[in-house]
């Protein structure tokens, strides 16, 4: 069978429609690594998660997050319209639960960037679907080195977010998989054979 074929037929087999989850300390290249996956495996749908914080430099409204008002994310949760959700740095971070739901009916994989808080609700609602990755740095004085280089917050909010780093860290033996991103090439070639594996999408060389 050809890659193509393959790669056509997995859609509509609920038996391989499973839930990757992302996970990673911010500054780890998460997001960078996503987006790659997505664009060269358009099987993934991407779930794109909720949040009442403001956009940051660069990132694109219904792309990155969907930016809300704190007064909407509360209903959302009132209706139970959230797989998962989290309050972290004072804003409000969700997993739209339908979204999901709809796409492995229809036997397609989906893709979640979260934290691990989230991670393991996921897990615990979705125990035999969920395959869940882990994003490391390579070390933590590397990771405060990208996350001074980021220019996007304090003094004060890098030594809280490296302090989280530790605390998310401590989950990885949770995971199903862990990569060291010390080097981002190295870092998508793991993680793009893992989905393919698990999906049973075509083998990458």
């Amino acid at each position: 069978m050809s890659a193509h074929r393959r790669k056509k037929s997995a859609i509509g087999d609920r038996s391989r429609a499973k839930i990757f989850i992302v996970s990673a300390p911010s500054g780890c290249g998460k997001t960078t690594l996503c987006n790659r996956l997505l664009k060269d495996e358009p099987i993934l749908a991407d779930s794109v998660s909720m949040t009442t914080r403001r956009p940051r430099p660069g990132e694109t409204r219904g792309k990155d997050y969907r930016f809300v008002s704190r007064k909407y994310f509360q209903n959302i949760i009132k209706q139970k319209g959230f797989l998962e959700y989290e309050e972290n740095f004072g804003n409000f971070y969700g997993t739209p639960r339908k979204f999901i739901e709809d796409n492995l009916k229809k036997g397609r994989p989906v893709l979640l960037s979260i934290d691990v808080k989230g991670a393991m609700k996921v897990r615990r609602a979705y125990p035999k679907d969920s395959v869940l990755i882990f994003i490391l740095p390579p070390s933590i004085n590397a990771l405060r080195e990208r996350l001074c280089l980021r220019r996007s917050d304090s003094d004060k909010d890098i030594e809280h977010r490296l302090g989280l780093a530790k605390k998310e860290i401590s989950y990885k033996k949770r995971y199903d998989y862990s990569i060291v991103n010390d080097d981002l090439e190295s870092a998508y070639e793991a993680l793009h054979k893992i989905v393919n594996k698990e999906a049973g999408l075509r083998p990458v060389s």
